[in-house]
């Protein structure tokens, strides 16, 4: 589980994750480490991936810049029923048992941009994206649509990694039903400096568990980030992940300074058949849950943690 940001609760250690080298030789340690991590607590950081900092910075300054514009600029690129574009704050409530309101951040959706008239663009999860005007941000677009594509490749050499560590062949999820026709999103996300209060149940954003394939966070030098490894323990022990540039239960907890981060979430197709893979069963061992098809599962998961849009029609009119 995740969460983020410091606050008045805040986390009683600080955690030490495994560091995958994409560039190492040795991909049996990347294998033996990524194992480890999967099972200690679902994160570890990823270098050498081939994203230069340099473009990094440059896509976290287009993240900042339009941010900075004014909420009523903002709200002409509100997310559609496709999520795509701008997600207000207080839009996601990631943890309703906890929280008593929304997360206090504010984000932006790009998913894979299909043009309208494709067979394509009718599947829930790909269409055309939503893009602030070119003459209020030049060049917006053209970067992260690049950062799009360098992120999809960083995170299929991952799921190689994590192919092996399940003992399944290393091209197993470059197969067209999974990585190669995938639903990759690109969230930018802004965190305005509210301090979190967990005992008032306010978070940057709620305790969660991501629900796709691979996440994908760049962070800033802000520290906020938190995860969870044991999610029934009673209290719950939450522990900092610090920042590393370049770079389970979580949130994210205010620190009272602005933050921001770039989540690039990778699924599946929307056909393909989600269920137990078969190195991870056995008759003494039988599945937990049954299959459900890609596009079900995440159409649900979205609808129960966004508000419904119809929410901001009637406050613009």
């Amino acid at each position: 589980m995740e969460n983020y940001g410091r606050s008045k609760n805040g986390a009683e250690a600080q955690t030490v994750l495994n560091c995958i080298d994409l560039s190492s030789p040795d991909i049996q340690q990347s294998v033996s480490l990524l194992k480890q991590a999967c099972l200690d607590c679902g994160f570890f950081y990823v270098v050498n991936h081939g994203i230069s900092q340099e473009f990094m910075e440059e896509v976290f300054s287009q993240s900042k810049r339009f941010f900075k514009m004014p909420l009523n600029e903002k709200m002409k690129v509100l997310r559609n029923e496709k999520h795509r574009g701008y997600t207000p704050v207080l839009d996601e409530l990631l943890d309703p048992d906890t929280q008593v309101r929304g997360d206090y951040k504010e984000g932006y959706y790009i998913g894979v941009e299909v043009p309208e008239g494709d067979p394509e663009s009718e599947k829930p999860f790909y269409g055309p994206n939503v893009w602030p005007a070119p003459d209020c941000l030049p060049g917006w677009r053209e970067t992260m649509e690049r950062f799009q594509r360098e992120a999809l490749e960083v995170a299929k050499a991952v799921a190689r990694i994590i192919a092996l560590a399940l003992d399944l062949d290393a091209d197993f999820f470059d197969k067209p039903e999974m990585l190669g026709q995938a639903i990759a999103t690109l969230r930018l996300l802004h965190y305005e400096g509210q301090i979190s209060d967990p005992s008032k149940g306010m978070y940057g954003a709620g305790a969660h568990s991501d629900y796709g394939l691979i996440t994908l966070l760049a962070t800033d030098e802000v520290a906020g980030l938190q995860i969870c490894k044991d999610r029934d323990a009673k209290p719950q022990l939450w522990e900092d992940v610090a920042p590393m540039k370049g770079s389970t239960l979580h949130r994210v907890l205010g620190t009272g300074r602005e933050r921001y981060s770039i989540a690039f979430f990778v699924e599946p197709s929307h056909d393909c058949l989600v269920e137990c893979l078969p190195t991870c069963k056995s008759d003494k061992n039988p599945p937990k849950f049954p299959p459900i098809k890609c596009e079900t599962y995440l159409s649900q998961r979205y609808k129960d943690t966004h508000a419904d849009l119809n929410m901001y029609n009637k406050q613009q009119t």
